[in-house]
């Protein structure tokens, strides 16, 4: 698998606490998004660790295409 899989094409608001590290899913497989469940194994994707500076709701990717990652960047407005 060379791209991602498309988990939705809208962000995935979440609430952050400070100093918490979350693990983004980047293949798109997981059942747990925007989070990683151990669905890359053995594929050419590997988790992005997003460490939290302070508690905020962020918009996390959930298209797997944001240039911008792990957090939305606008991109799933332009896929097809």
């Amino acid at each position: 698998m060379t791209e991602p899989v498309i988990a939705a094409k809208a962000p995935i608001a979440v609430d952050v606490e400070a100093g918490k590290s979350y693990w983004w899913c980047a293949c798109g497989k997981s059942q747990k998004q925007p989070f990683c469940d151990g669905s890359h194994k053995g594929g050419s994707f590997s988790p992005v660790q997003y460490k939290a500076e302070k508690s905020a709701k962020l918009w996390f990717c959930a298209c797997k295409n944001s240039k911008k990652q792990p957090l939305c960047d606008g991109t799933h407005k332009s896929l097809v």
